[in-house]
């Protein structure tokens, strides 16, 4: 389980980068609102389920049937994921198309999410096979890490919570960038 979380806090700082350089600064998407909108729900929606992710593995068992549901949520990651990589190419083709650096990144994050699981499916299956309980028993893992892991889910959390209103259109969505009028290309995709 340590190293699956180790991997878990990988991905959370090259999900951070990709965010904080990627979508908010050379992208400006908040401020793009109206042509990347279905972008930024599934945005939203994957950093809400990254954070269930980040704040429950250092701290819980998820045991018989709630594996099922874990499980569930890693793979719905994957789904929406994908799902992304396609709504990316068609909304952003109207002012570039998605950087070459945030495919690396993309693909880097892939590649980490893929070995996380991969250190999860063991423990995962242990839990399957105990009986229901959602219980408090957290890993053998450095406080740091742990900790580390509680500031990430905050963060996905409130980074979904930023995305799915701006999103939405709502005043100030696009703070700190201004607001953007969609151009007649972008208008027409």
């Amino acid at each position: 389980m340590a190293t699956a979380l180790w991997l878990l806090a990988i991905q959370g700082a090259v999900g951070a980068f990709d965010t904080l350089y990627f979508h908010e600064w050379r992208a400006r998407l908040p401020a793009r609102h109206q042509t990347v909108a279905a972008e930024l729900k599934i945005h939203a929606v994957r950093d809400f389920l990254y954070a269930v992710i980040f704040g429950t593995l250092p701290w819980l068992a998820w045991e018989g049937l709630w594996t099922a549901a874990l499980t569930a949520i890693l793979i719905a990651e994957i789904v929406l994921t994908m799902a992304d990589f396609v709504t990316e190419a068609r909304v952003r083709k109207s002012f570039g198309d998605v950087y070459a650096g945030e495919r690396v990144t993309h693909a880097v994050m892939a590649i980490i999410y893929g070995a996380m699981l991969g250190m999860l499916v063991p423990v995962l299956w242990t839990w399957w096979n105990r009986p229901t309980d959602l219980r408090i028993t957290p890993p053998d893992i450095p406080v740091v890490l742990r900790c580390a892991l509680g500031v990430m889910a905050a963060g996905v959390f409130l980074s979904g919570v930023r995305d799915m209103y701006a999103a939405g259109g709502f005043p100030n969505g696009a703070w700190p960038w201004a607001a953007r009028r969609p151009t007649r290309v972008e208008r027409s995709s």
